[in-house]
């Protein structure tokens, strides 16, 4: 990590860190919209939304390498935030594959924090963004849209959905939907980790040739490239979490007296905390060497794999320990662990879970992915 992305964890961690109480968390979890907005805008006069987007359009220029430091703070303090599904799913591909004018409309909302946006890539029978059921058919000066997408993360609060669809044989293009057009229809759902999602339904909707990112008749390397960014960033936040369920989890068994003495003094616990940080580390080297590849414009696809792989293996056995470790405590949803334990299990199988890395991985050697 070198000095600007210091000062940039040290800053998002100063403004996440200072809002992302205790008693907030729990005010907004008996809310319904989950978002926090004043939290949002307080990243967007930081320019930390933009910091991964193009000066061009108001943001800071770096890379997915500091959005990335970003996201390991949103995960550090479990805050109910749609950073992942707006820069990195949605935003970055429009700064990539857009138009100058796409990316003058719908950029500089972000960066300001006035727009919320989501990717809608999994459906019901397939997770594989490549080969989606979703149909997209030429309809004049536009497309029209049929299918079905699940659990898209901040659906019932997003100003614009991408969502990929094929548009011929072996052909997929990347579609900005609006949720409010005909033909669209969103039912709330609710994630593991009491984010937001929903059910979209596409039934005849229309979208402009102006809301198509890139060549709809060739979106295979926009979609591979959204799909990349959005693992990196999952994984990043991924590590955040982990860390923190971690150190909260040393601190409590530390302090925590048994038989007079502290749980960590009792080996069996100080096993169990120490394989935990074990598997936190190993994610955190996997996922940050992974990023930096990304980063640097080399191949990544087998070390996001292996880094989604420890996130979704060794971070289940993190989690678990953690709130084992807790006891009684953690069933106490007035403690903070159980959120992480939340997240951990929700982040395990977004985007596809540890089977699926091990399959991309073995395809990938045997020299047919």
């Amino acid at each position: 990590m070198n000095e600007v992305q210091a000062d940039i964890k040290s800053l998002a961690n100063k403004i996440v860190g200072e809002q992302m109480t205790r008693e907030r968390l729990k005010e907004l979890e008996a809310g319904t919209e989950r978002i926090d907005r004043g939290l949002w805008a307080e990243l967007a006069k930081a320019n930390l939304l933009g910091i991964a987007l193009p000066e061009s359009v108001g943001g800071s220029g770096y890379g997915i390498m500091e959005l990335c430091v970003v996201l390991q703070e949103v995960g550090r303090f479990v805050a109910p935030l749609p950073l992942l599904t707006t820069v990195a799913m949605t935003a970055l591909p429009i700064a990539e594959f857009g138009t100058d004018e796409q990316q003058q409309r719908l950029l500089p909302p972000v960066v300001n924090g006035d727009a919320v946006y989501t990717a809608a890539l999994q459906e019901p029978l397939s997770t594989d963004p490549l080969t989606p059921a979703t149909t997209a058919k030429r309809d004049g000066d536009g497309w029209t849209l049929d299918g079905t997408k699940t659990a898209v993360p901040w659906g019932p609060i997003a100003d614009r959905i991408l969502v990929n669809a094929s548009t011929g044989d072996g052909t997929v293009g990347l579609f900005l939907v609006h949720p409010s057009d005909p033909g669209v229809s969103l039912d709330r759902a609710e994630a593991t980790n009491r984010e937001p999602q929903a059910v979209l339904t596409l039934k005849g909707a229309r979208v402009a040739d102006a809301d198509v990112i890139g060549d709809p008749t060739a979106g295979t390397d926009a979609i591979e490239w959204l799909y990349r960014r959005a693992l990196a960033g999952l994984c990043a936040t991924a590590v955040g979490v982990m860390e923190e369920a971690v150190r909260i989890t040393a601190a409590y068994i530390s302090e925590r007296e048994q038989f007079e003495r502290p749980l960590a003094t009792f080996q069996g616990a100080t096993l169990r905390i120490a394989d935990a940080y074990i598997d936190t580390q190993a994610t955190n080297v996997a996922t940050w060497s992974a990023i930096w590849r990304l980063a640097e414009g080399r191949p990544a696809d087998d070390e996001l794999a292996i880094a989604k792989y420890w996130v979704a293996d060794g971070g289940h056995r993190v989690v678990h320990a953690c709130q084992h470790l807790h006891g009684g405590m953690g069933v106490d949803i007035d403690y903070p662990i159980h959120r992480y334990l939340l997240w951990g299990k929700e982040l395990e199988l977004t985007l596809g879970g540890a089977t699926p890395q091990l399959l991309r991985l073995g395809a990938s050697m045997a020299g047919v992915a």
